[in-house]
């Protein structure tokens, strides 16, 4: 059984500045969990498309219950490859990721396609899908749950991290918001008290037995 997700976005720049800003996006403030990118392969084909394929390494912190299912040095890190297809005639931009890493525990292919805004050609669409899938028997649905949840999070991030670049590219000085920030810490701070909870709890709930 495999999850489904899509939904659409716009930018409010120009097809050509986010086909551009697409290969510059890395690093920004909203993608510090982006360590690595490599390029893999790249052709300009005779009808002048460019393919190519890119190798990411990110943090990705497991669930806690995951972990175990997970060797120690992948339970924190993953592989992620990137396809894409740029039709500067088109005017297309067509992306496909999935991760290799702790794919059996759940498997996340990503499919974006960058158009021209049809009410504005000013601005550009990115329509976005997502498969989710686990072979982890008893465990697929929660797996799948938490997948969707990271990814509806990971797509927010996305695009606040095209709009830094963006910004950038044409002279701005974006920032986050002081409010961005605190967000963001106060969560991390409660995910973290979260986890310590449960392996508290955990412990406890161990040693009745002993």
């Amino acid at each position: 059984m495999v999850k489904y997700f899509s939904c659409a976005g716009v930018l409010k720049n120009s097809w050509d500045q986010v086909s551009l800003a697409f290969w510059q996006r890395y690093p920004n403030p909203y993608s510090n969990h982006v360590l690595t990118e490599d390029i893999i392969f790249r052709e300009v084909t005779p009808d002048n498309r460019l393919i190519s394929r890119r190798l990411l390494t990110k943090t990705s912190r497991a669930p806690r219950w995951a972990e175990k299912f997970l060797p120690v040095h992948m339970a924190r890190s993953a592989y992620i490859i990137e396809d894409s297809i740029v039709d500067p005639q088109q005017r297309t931009m067509t992306t496909l990721t999935w991760n290799i890493t702790h794919a059996r525990l759940m498997s996340v292919e990503e499919r974006c396609l960058y158009t021209v805004n049809p009410d504005n050609n000013n601005w550009t669409e990115i329509k976005r899908e997502a498969w989710i899938s686990s072979s982890l028997y008893g465990l697929t649905r929660a797996i799948q749950e938490f997948g969707l949840a990271r990814f509806k999070s990971s797509v927010t991030k996305t695009m606040k991290g095209f709009e830094y670049v963006l910004a950038k590219m044409q002279g701005e000085t974006p920032s986050r918001t002081l409010a961005e920030t605190a967000t963001e810490k106060a969560r991390e701070t409660a995910l973290a008290a979260k986890e310590k909870a449960k392996d508290l709890a955990s412990q406890a709930h161990k040693k009745q037995y002993v």
